[in-house]
């Protein structure tokens, strides 16, 4: 039989080419692009579409035609310098309250986990006392408390060590702090407990083999672990103090709301002074909201190996020419 130099006889490579042809259209009979495809279709995604953007559309015609929305006075008040008072009041109360909240929160997270049965116990008697308590209720007692105590006194075996009048250390922004403060560190001692049990108690035996105390195992094992647990809902209590701060006007602080309390009952403009102290509010909570989600980024890096885009991470690689991956 002939073949065709390469060693293959004809009718072998005939068979073989056969063989080939026959495969190649196997597959091409397989290939999904040979067959339409048609989307399932969504009508009432896209009628409800179209009824959310009429209602939004809507509620921008209410909110921009409506005169007692005084968008005039709006203007000439959110730049305010008693308005900007507010804010910074509001501000510097935030981060004191959170600062001590986390604070009194994170020793009693600890306490709770004690073994020590008195620590567990005066741990769950604070969190039950500050939780039961209205915050309203809390700062109206602290701005008050010379009404009980004239004077704050502290003597050990008859010798006075401090003496002062109750009225001069309860200020406006003691009691603010104070009714807070202690309330945030209830909800804290709880978030923060949660992340701690989020550890896997191996974790601590581990770090007990090696020599580790429990103070040395909390810092170095066990907080680093629990900070992807406990970041989220601190992030959200961390905004609902920047809300929460607008209780410390029933005591005269002058935080955003009280200052614009302030200026309307001098001007009357209720609703647009109303308008301008929301419009800061949600300003600031905006911003805290973008540090969140940086921040909690930050301390998820290596729990994900593609965490889905978000707008906010979406707009900063537009504004920063980073690709998506970055």
């Amino acid at each position: 039989m002939r073949g065709d130099g390469s060693g293959v006889t004809i009718p072998v490579r005939r068979k073989l080419m056969a063989a080939l042809s026959q495969l190649l259209g196997d597959q091409e009979k397989d290939n999904p692009k040979r067959f339409k495809v048609i989307p399932l279709r969504h009508p009432w995604r896209w009628v409800s579409a179209v009824v959310i953007t009429l209602i939004v559309i809507w509620a921008i015609q209410v909110l921009v035609s409506t005169p007692a929305f005084g968008w005039d006075v709006v203007g000439e008040f959110l730049l305010n310098d008693q308005i900007l008072q507010g804010v910074w009041g509001t501000l510097y109360m935030t981060v004191l309250a959170v600062a001590l909240g986390l604070s009194i929160g994170s020793l009693i997270a600890v306490m709770r986990l004690s073994p020590n049965p008195i620590l567990s116990s005066v741990a769950s008697f604070y969190q039950w006392f500050f939780r039961g308590t209205p915050v309203l209720v809390q700062l109206i007692f602290w701005y008050n408390l010379s009404s009980i105590f004239p004077n704050l006194r502290l003597s050990i075996f008859g010798w006075e060590i401090f003496n002062a009048s109750t009225n001069t250390i309860m200020t406006s922004m003691t009691s603010a702090l104070l009714g807070l403060g202690l309330n945030f560190g209830a909800y804290c001692s709880e978030i923060v407990r949660a992340g701690i049990l989020s550890v896997d108690e191996g974790q601590i035996d581990a770090s007990t083999a090696y020599g580790l105390t429990r103070l040395q195992t909390y810092k170095a094992v066990i907080l680093p672990q629990a900070m992807r647990v406990i970041l989220p809902p601190l992030g959200n209590e961390f905004i609902g103090m920047l809300k929460g701060t607008s209780l410390a006007s029933t005591v005269a602080f002058y935080e955003l709301l009280h200052q614009a309390q302030v200026i309307y009952n001098r001007s009357f403009q209720i609703v647009p002074l109303l308008v301008v102290a929301s419009l800061w509010y949600l300003l600031l909570t905006s911003i805290l909201s973008i540090g969140q989600h940086f921040i909690e980024n930050r301390f998820a890096r290596g729990t994900r190996r593609n965490p889905p885009p978000s707008i906010m991470r979406f707009l900063w690689n537009k504004l920063t020419g980073r690709s998506q991956r970055s």
